[in-house]
């Protein structure tokens, strides 16, 4: 745990270092993050989604587990059975882009929406506070939206995981 709350620490002053710099959008790299990754020695494997041509890291302490629904890809809960997840989904948006997905979330209750870009994909962030889950979702070129969707976050310590994992998020190159 103190792992976990030095590199909270250290992203907080990334971020705020990323909010002076003079970007219309919010960017975030793996290779921003990856280096306060290792050097406080939080451990985590990234997870393959094939189908989707994606990777993503799921930090110790988070399992896969059974799939909830046919628009889950991944599923991980915590080992020490606690409440929370890390849920990967999949959804024909009948080829909604961003723009009409982000009109979708405002309407569902969505807050805090910002556009971004993560390792170098368009994307849209936000929260869904009754829920107390953290999102980002991706449109693709085939109509769908992958969302990334971590719960609980309920505090400072989970709000900085939550954007490792979102910063971890990367296509996967053919060999």
């Amino acid at each position: 745990m103190k792992k976990l709350f030095a590199l909270v620490l250290a992203l907080c002053l990334l971020c705020g270092c990323a909010a002076m710099a003079e970007t219309a959008t919010n960017e975030i790299t793996w290779e921003q993050v990856a280096p306060m990754v290792e050097a406080g020695n939080v451990a985590g494997q990234f997870y393959t989604f094939d189908q989707i041509a994606m990777a993503i890291w799921i930090p110790e302490g988070l399992a896969p587990a059974e799939l909830p629904g046919e628009e889950y890809i991944g599923y991980f809960t915590p080992t020490d059975g606690s409440e929370g997840a890390v849920a990967v989904c999949y959804v024909d948006m009948k080829g909604a882009d961003l723009a009409a997905y982000k009109e979708e979330v405002e309407k569902a209750g969505g807050t805090e929406i910002e556009d971004g870009t993560v390792n170098g994909l368009p994307c849209i962030t936000y929260t869904l506070a009754e829920q107390k889950t953290g999102c980002v979702a991706f449109a693709t070129e085939a109509g769908y939206i992958l969302e990334v969707a971590i719960a609980p976050i309920d505090s400072e310590e989970a709000n900085m995981a939550a954007s490792v994992i979102i910063a971890s998020i990367q296509p996967v190159t053919a060999e």
